[in-house]
């Protein structure tokens, strides 16, 4: 509310002076630096420069303006250069919370995105490898984003675009034929093939004719070899159950499980076009596109003709744009892909397309364990699915010392296990470095999952089969601070997911709901909810249940549940 009246102001005064003077402007609306001297401050800088009159006749013209452009202004104070505005706090009280207590789930919704589509290409597994706390940056991430801008209006399409081929197929292959045990692969598909890629890439450091054998051998799928493709056939039917198993934990979904293999009849005709367009070069045997001197080449064919990345990542922006004519497409991919997104993005503008202009790369830091990188290759990593076992198990433990009589424990155990995880990567700005440290995520304080929905639960102990009267709200309960802190922070939900999708950050999502559960359970300490007086007991539960609706939307957005008891 309060940002919708500040944006009442700027259009408002930028129409008025355009209207009058025949200026542009582009007026900004805060908030004073003191919250004594108002709600929202007017600086008259710009407008005193363009219209070149005395400041205090330029600040008397625009209070006249601005008394008439918001039925919520009270006050309008000119202090030298800015005028300050009180709003009524009272009726701008009531109607956020009638707003949201109307509209429910979908207070916040935004239509910034109306007529839009982004796709996401997000989680992206490698097959034939364990899924790993290391893939659960992109997954959470892409999905929260996802959910995020679906909320602001935009129609979305979420890709799992799976890292089913490559020449580490040909050493997963290789490692098989050489050490392979058929029962007990059999009877732990992707456990075993993992240990035969590690012990591959091991052995292959002494032994270096083993990479080319491991090249020969993709060939043969690639050449399509009925007794290799096969093979591939079934690793990769393997490990997406796999992920599945993982994807339904964190009740993440797609659109599309289009991986790489998908595109292998695509890429002759990118590398036809490049070639007719005069962008193709050979180098040493390669193909390659020179990308200025800014950039190192982008290489497109092997010498010995195999496909890459990017001549991939090519097919795969034409066949997207083909299927769903995207206004943006997103890549949640780690920092270390960079140098590669550039490059995609440079061969197509080469190629004439302004299909660069619309990908995004959102680049993401790593997981730590001890400060050290995990690696599929050298065995040091940590599987996600135990993980999120694990998390289950000790917050199970955790509800049960706390209230060992609850009901529906494992599914409580599972939703905070679960969201302690996700929260602790989601609060982080996706570009830094985290360490995964999974006792400090589970606990009930702080910045953490756990505490948001443990805030969620007090508030549902307390307004849970309460006859509550929107038409009996004491409305001047909220001139007192920590009142009309709450009705800010309710009220700034819809600009704070539209700024998400701007920064394509849910880190402003979460930093939000640990602001509104913080100012909650301060204003908590201050007033006794259930008073004694009717009209305020009524009101104070209003706006204890209007927290809890923003909460449990939010944590809807970065992929976590809600809980009632814990």
């Amino acid at each position: 509310m309060i940002d919708d009246i500040k944006q009442t102001l700027k259009k408002g005064l930028e129409a008025y002076y355009n209207e009058k003077y025949g200026i542009s402007l582009n007026l900004t609306i805060e908030e004073p630096k003191k919250a004594s001297m108002g709600d929202i401050s007017v600086p008259m800088f710009l407008v005193v420069k363009e219209l070149k009159k005395p400041m205090p006749e330029v600040v008397s013209e625009a209070v006249e303006v601005i008394k008439g452009l918001s039925p919520f202004i009270k006050e309008v104070n000119p202090t030298g250069p800015f005028i300050n505005i009180i709003v009524d706090k009272g009726v701008v009280a009531e109607a956020v919370l009638k707003n949201v207590y109307d509209k429910k789930d979908s207070y916040g919704d935004s239509n910034v995105g109306n007529g839009h589509t982004i796709v996401l290409d997000y989680s992206s597994p490698n097959i034939a490898k364990s899924f790993s706390i290391g893939h659960l940056r992109s997954t959470m991430i892409g999905n929260s984003l996802k959910l995020i801008f679906q909320k602001a209006g935009y129609k979305t399409v979420g890709i799992d675009y799976l890292g089913d081929w490559g020449t580490q197929f040909g050493k997963m292959i290789v490692a098989y034929e050489m050490w392979g045990d058929d029962e007990a692969i059999k009877r732990d598909p992707i456990n075993e093939l993992s240990k035969l890629y590690v012990r591959f890439n091991t052995e292959a450091e002494d032994k270096p004719e083993m990479d080319e054998q491991a090249r020969e051998a993709f060939r043969k799928i690639e050449l399509g070899d009925p007794k290799y493709v096969a093979l591939w056939k079934w690793i990769r039917e393997e490990s997406l159950k796999e992920s599945q198993q993982i994807y339904d934990l964190l009740g993440v979904t797609f659109d599309s499980y289009n991986g790489e293999a998908y595109y292998n009849d695509k890429m002759d005709p990118v590398v036809e076009e490049l070639e007719e367009k005069g962008l193709l070069k050979e180098d040493q045997g390669a193909q390659i596109v020179e990308l200025g001197d800014d950039l190192p080449p982008a290489l497109i064919k092997r010498s010995d003709g195999g496909s890459l990345y990017i001549t991939r990542d090519l097919a795969a922006v034409f066949d997207r744009m083909k299927c769903y004519n995207f206004d943006k497409c997103l890549y949640v991919v780690g920092n270390e892909q960079k140098l590669h997104f550039t490059q995609l993005k440079t061969v197509l503008k080469k190629m004439g397309y302004d299909y660069g202009d619309r990908i995004e790369h959102i680049n993401f830091g790593l997981y730590l364990t001890g400060g050290t990188k995990m690696s599929t290759r050298k065995g040091n990593v940590v599987k996600l699915y135990d993980v999120l076992m694990d998390a289950i198990a000790q917050a199970r433990k955790q509800i049960e010392e706390k209230n060992p009589n609850i009901e529906n424990k494992d599914d409580i155990a599972r939703k905070v296990g679960i969201g302690a995880i996700v929260f602790n990567d989601l609060k982080n700005h996706r570009t830094n470095d985290i360490e995964f440290n999974l006792e400090s995520m589970l606990k009930f304080e702080g910045q953490t999952g756990p505490y948001l929905q443990y805030t969620g639960v007090r508030i549902f102990s307390i307004v849970d089969g309460q006859e509550l009267d929107l038409d009996n709200i004491c409305k001047d309960r909220f001139n007192e601070p920590h009142y009309f802190e709450l009705i800010k922070l309710i009220s700034a939900f819809k600009t704070t997911v539209e700024r998400a999708t701007v920064e394509f950050a849910p880190s402003v999502v979460a930093k939000y709901l640990l602001s509104l559960a913080q100012s909650f359970n301060g204003f908590y300490a201050k007033e006794k909810i259930n008073a004694e007086d009717k009209a305020v007991r009524n009101t104070n539960m209003i706006l204890a249940g209007a927290v809890r609706v923003v909460i449990n939307e939010g944590l809807r957005l970065l992929g976590m549940d809600y809980v009632n008891k814990m």
